[in-house]
């Protein structure tokens, strides 16, 4: 098998779905005359996501024997010695991103079909989702930090275009521009971080920066005591925070839950918040350097993983529960990141994608068979209605909380072990938290699954059911009993269940302990032992499964399952009774640690009262008043001083010159003496 990649089939792999993406958002819309129809636009998008999924696939095949490929495609321009260019660098981990990518999107773009039947957006949407595919496929496949800021400041505009795809709702437009700007924050981070790199390494190409890692460790940030490669690391993790919705750069995420569901699935299973856990992988050469950005990304991690999950168990929207829930999983990823597991991490980023793009479809399925009804208060003994969903849904569930044999129970119990062996200082905490989040997972995970499927059927007595404005309206509409979704829906969440319960056993060898991103990532072995120390404790999927019966993971998971049965199915009055003894905490819950009022209250009116101080005193007083204005005042004063002495009187002017003679000759004089 040849050890080079064809650098045209990798071009083709993200040109095909912006090819896609154009003809249907051009000749499918209104600014380009609606010349094709929808079932003409879904078939482009769909083509195109297709053909890059089959080339992905085949991409991972060459890599699996060995074949890689790291080079240049475009050179864009040359300043100085610092060249910027378009290229791709092809290992384990891009080919198993690209692969992930491609085929959760085609998923997405199928069930897209059947769930925005009804939209008047209909073709934009398709063209969106397929330009949000071409963008995280450049970002992925990038072989210098150029390419990946394009490829991770595309995924953001096309997200705020998702967010508030449906513009007419004051919800969406608010949603889609807190995206924006709290990613603002992060990417400030991030490019700092990158300019960092350029001015002391002169490159932005991966190998290039990557040769010169160990030099960087050695230099000092000027001014400061840190090492030059501990800030460079926290800046662009402050970048991964934002993308990958680290607390408290959060926020975004739950609202982001305005824009129909298929882009939920997109934006949380495979692409943008997965872009920075990609990145610092990518990295790792670098933050093996720094122990102090590796405790940082621990803690934040930590505290992002178990008390986002908190707030998954008082949601009562489904996508809601289903995205604090991804919050939590992120969180995992980054503390296996902080723990220099980054395989680990780059796994359950694989088997969480899966999943959780099938839980988020299966919510939507489960609001197209409510008629339009997503609060979970409303619904019960679905599962009698909506067969397909509610077994689809339970798998996804069981992968969620990490059942032994199904994906997430892999990837999931591997960060808690390698976090275990981690020697940082930070990874006691980590540790704590992680395994906490096991119980708080399955509590909130089984909550909406007994709400939803099991119990008393309560769709008939939801009093927001004819007049609810803030719910997923994706035009499904109509009165009576659940029913099943059309076969558009159903036939991904089939599709997307078969990894989310096979992947993790097939693949936790080759990606966590084989050579399959042995050259993609970097770990300093002597000073962060935790994938060693793991590797020797490991000894097969099937023993990873009977160890599990021998540590609090599993017993955690199952505890929590039971406990959320027993409150949701057995005694429904417990939740309320419980509510109302711990009032006080529920309501820093119910208003999300008071994290939005803190950003609008103190920082975002901190920053205008700012802003307006500088705007009244800076531009307007210093330098309106006291810099332009007065510099005219005094030249118009010494212009209306000299006026005076220019009368046009000859007899005047002959005075002056009399009297300047008399002051020479007077001056002379004294000199003489």
């Amino acid at each position: 098998m040849s050890t080079t990649l064809s650098a045209s089939t990798l071009l083709a792999v993200p040109l095909a779905p912006l090819v896609g993406s154009a003809l249907a958002g051009i000749l499918g819309t209104t600014f380009g005359g609606n010349v094709i129809g929808r079932r003409t636009s879904h078939t482009f998008t769909i083509l195109g996501v297709l053909v890059a999924f089959i080339l992905s696939a085949m991409t991972l095949k060459d890599v699996i024997g060995g074949a890689r490929f790291n080079e240049t495609i475009y050179e864009w321009m040359v300043i100085g010695g610092l060249k910027m260019e378009i290229g791709f660098m092809v290992d384990g981990l891009t080919a198993m991103m690209m692969c992930v990518v491609t085929f959760v999107s085609l998923m997405v773009h199928i069930y897209t079909i059947g769930y925005m039947e009804e939209d008047a957006g209909y073709n934009r949407f398709f063209a969106y989702i397929s330009l949000f595919t071409f963008s995280m496929l450049m970002l992925v496949m990038s072989n210098n930090l150029l390419q990946l800021f394009f490829g991770w400041e595309a995924v953001g505009l096309v997200s705020y275009l998702l967010i508030g795809f449906w513009f007419n709702k004051p919800t969406a437009i608010f949603a889609n521009m807190k995206a924006f700007l709290v990613n603002r924050v992060g990417d400030f981070g991030f490019i700092l971080g990158i300019g960092l790199i350029v001015a002391y390494t002169g490159t932005l190409n991966y190998t290039e920066i990557f040769a010169q890692a160990e030099q960087l460790g050695t230099l000092g940030f000027p001014g400061t005591d840190w090492l030059l490669v501990t800030v460079i690391c926290i800046c662009l993790f402050i970048g991964a925070m934002g993308k990958s919705a680290q607390f408290p750069l959060h926020v975004w995420l739950p609202d982001s839950m305005e824009g129909p569901t298929p882009i939920s699935a997109l934006i949380h299973a495979a692409t943008m918040v997965t872009a920075g856990i990609f990145m610092v992988a990518r990295m790792s050469p670098l933050f093996e350097l720094s122990d102090t950005a590796l405790n940082f990304i621990l803690i934040v991690g930590a505290v992002t993983a178990l008390f986002m999950g908190f707030l998954g168990i008082i949601q009562n929207d489904i996508k809601r529960v289903v995205a604090y829930s991804t919050l939590s999983q992120l969180g995992y990823m980054t503390v296996a990141l902080g723990a220099s597991a980054y395989s680990v991490a780059v796994f359950h980023l694989m088997t969480h994608a899966f999943f959780k793009a099938l839980l988020f479809l299966a919510a939507g399925s489960v609001i197209m068979g409510m008629h339009h009804n997503q609060d979970i208060r409303w619904m019960g003994n679905v599962r009698k209605y909506m067969p397909i969903t509610w077994i689809t849904s339970l798998l996804g569930t069981l992968a969620l909380i990490g059942t032994p044999f199904f994906a997430g129970f892999y990837s999931k119990d591997s960060i808690i072990e390698a976090v275990h062996f981690s020697n940082l200082p930070a990874s006691g905490l980590a540790y704590v938290a992680v395994l906490a989040g096991v119980f708080v997972t399955s509590f909130y995970s089984f909550r909406l699954y007994f709400l939803v499927f099991h119990g008393q059927e309560r769709y008939d007595q939801n009093p927001d059911a004819h007049h609810d404005d803030h719910h997923d309206d994706h035009g499904h509409h109509g009165d009576g009993k659940p029913h099943e979704s059309p076969w558009v829906v159903t036939v991904p969440l089939l599709l997307l269940a078969v990894p989310s319960v096979v992947i993790g056993y097939l693949t936790i060898q080759p990606m966590l302990f084989g050579d399959f991103l042995a050259d993609a990532i970097f770990i300093n072995t002597e000073a962060h032992p935790a994938m060693a120390k793991f590797a020797e404790i490991f000894h097969g999927p099937l023993a990873m499964v009977s160890h599990a019966f021998f540590t609090p993971p599993l017993y955690l998971a199952a505890g929590g399952a039971l406990t959320a049965w027993y409150m949701y199915m057995v005694n429904p009055a417990l939740p309320a009774a419980i509510a109302r003894t711990f009032r006080p905490v529920v309501t820093v819950m119910e208003n999300k640690y008071y994290m939005d009022w803190f950003n609008e209250n103190v920082l975002a009116r901190g920053a205008r009262a700012l802003g307006v101080g500088l705007w009244k005193g800076g531009d307007r007083g210093l330098i309106e008043g006291g810099i332009v204005n007065a510099s005219w005042k005094l030249v118009g004063a010494i212009a209306a001083a000299v006026r005076r002495v220019q009368s046009g009187y000859l007899y005047h002017y002959a005075l002056v010159m009399i009297v300047g003679v008399l002051l020479f000759m007077t001056y002379f004089v004294w000199l003489a003496k």
